[in-house]
């Protein structure tokens, strides 16, 4: 069986990621580097686990979160595409069985939002979740604000963010708080509209309701 520990200790995806990191990093883009990876990882799998969905498909989706951004060595657009089409060689080549690797990359493969991604699989609909969570000032590589694009804006603004699932009250909710000398809540929202209505789809995709709070003030 394919663990997640397997997956992180092959030499090529570490590289695969690290040089994607590196080429994205070269127009702009914010990181997508491992510790990124890990956090998605451990996302998803925190997502599905409290959910109680089985344990097995928990760690398919904390494969997925690792592996979700592997097509950036190819190009940072449709790098859903193209890295679940990486991801697939990469798990033949370990040896994963086939329907678990199907289940990996239609998960990869619809976590884009510019690729108009689908909650299509409960994996998929926890990448979505986890991935569209992790915003922080801490990912905007650029150092001066006077070269800021919109998304460099609102991912600087934002000083801390949380995904909290309660599956007791089937709620998953997305806790964030913004310097509002950065951008105003409305303008996160704004130019994060699409990520947003992704998760909530997400979310209702594993049965749940999805609630986001912008520095304590609810919006979804």
């Amino acid at each position: 069986m394919v663990t997640l520990e397997v997956v992180k200790n092959s030499p090529m995806v570490e590289q695969y990621m690290q040089i994607g990191n590196a080429y994205i990093g070269n127009i702009g883009a914010i990181e997508h580097d491992l510790h990124h990876a890990e956090q998605t990882s451990q996302l998803c799998s925190e997502i599905l686990g409290k959910l109680h969905f089985p344990a097995r498909e928990a760690e398919l989706a904390a494969i997925a979160g690792f592996l979700h951004d592997i097509g950036n060595l190819v190009n940072r657009y449709g790098h859903g595409m193209s890295g679940a089409i990486m991801a697939f060689y990469l798990l033949l080549d370990l040896e994963m069985d086939t329907e678990e690797i199907a289940t990996i990359m239609g998960a990869i493969g619809n976590h884009e939002e510019q690729a108009q991604g689908k909650s299509i699989n409960n994996v998929a609909a926890a990448l979505i979740l986890a991935d569209k969570s992790d915003v922080h000032r801490s990912r905007v590589r650029k150092t001066e604000m006077s070269t800021f694009t919109p998304r460099d804006r609102v991912n600087y603004a934002v000083t801390g963010s949380r995904l909290v699932v309660a599956p007791e009250e089937k709620t998953i909710r997305m806790e964030i708080d913004i310097d509002n000398e950065v951008c105003s809540v409305m303008e996160y929202f704004e130019i994060f509209l699409t990520k947003m209505l992704m998760s909530r789809r997400a979310a209702e995709y594993l049965g749940c309701r999805f609630e986001l709070l912008i520095n304590n003030n609810r919006l979804l």
